[in-house]
């Protein structure tokens, strides 16, 4: 765990504990920064010790706490360990972002099993053991809020991602079956689905594939993770308090 002293920023998340899966790089590293940055206590995880150590050190730099925890999400134990290390550390979780994912693209007739199975298991189970997990010390405290990483592509579909789409789409109806459930105990679930942003999975696209991609948005540009992590941060505070089951997509009116 690290620690330091923050100065001078909006506090929405002061004295609360977040978790972060998948927080060591690209969307879920800015979330992290982003609750990091509002006061928050920082745990998240990932399955790249060197990342999760980066990203711990930007956290540290920025005077913020953090617990980086290697785990993978497909795996109920280290889901567990993850929220034991979590409580242990920091005695709560206030906040869920369930944001691990992974994609294993291609055509559907030529999908393997395999490949359906990886997606599936990182991205849906993995989303239903976190929340399954650290739902108990939010239903106990009586207060929560989880946020869900969906994509358009769930909501849309698209070709040669059949397994993404699925996991996804998935998502979008967890996190409606979740919000029913928790309702009464003072927790909220909602998702955020981003459209194309500027990350890791993107930055490799072809000019005429990228001008291609342009067209289809109506603001015309890429988004950015800050732009996710900024709608994560409204869902996961107070601002957000009536709602719950919803999903948010941030696109630039992609899917309209």
């Amino acid at each position: 765990m690290r620690e330091g002293n923050l100065k001078g920023l909006n506090m929405r998340f002061k004295d609360q504990v977040a978790v972060v899966t998948g927080g060591s790089r690209g969307i879920g590293k800015a979330i992290c920064l982003a609750l990091a940055g509002e006061g928050a206590s920082v745990a998240f995880c990932g399955t790249n010790e060197v990342a999760l150590k980066q990203t711990a050190g930007e956290i540290e730099g920025m005077g913020g706490k953090s617990l980086a925890v290697t785990a993978d999400v497909s795996k109920a134990e280290d889901v567990q360990r993850l929220c034991d290390e979590t409580l242990k550390a920091f005695g709560k979780v206030d906040v869920l972002v369930n944001n691990s994912g992974i994609t294993r693209d291609g055509l559907l007739i030529r999908m393997s099993e395999k490949d359906w199975d990886d997606v599936l298991n990182v991205n849906l189970k993995g989303t239903f053991l976190a929340t399954k997990a650290f739902t108990k010390p939010m239903m106990k405290a009586r207060k929560g809020r989880i946020v869900n990483i969906t994509s358009i592509i769930g909501v849309r579909g698209n070709a040669g991602q059949a397994n993404y789409a699925a996991s996804k789409a998935g998502i979008i109806g967890l996190t409606k079956s979740t919000a029913r459930e928790l309702a009464s105990r003072n927790i909220t679930c909602n998702a955020v689905a981003p459209g194309f942003i500027q990350t890791d999975m993107t930055k490799d696209l072809n000019e005429a594939a990228r001008e291609a991609l342009l067209k289809e948005i109506p603001l015309g540009f890429l988004g950015e993770s800050d732009d996710i992590a900024k709608a994560v941060l409204f869902l996961a505070s107070e601002d957000a308090r009536y709602i719950t089951g919803q999903t948010l997509l941030v696109d630039g009116g992609m899917v309209i």
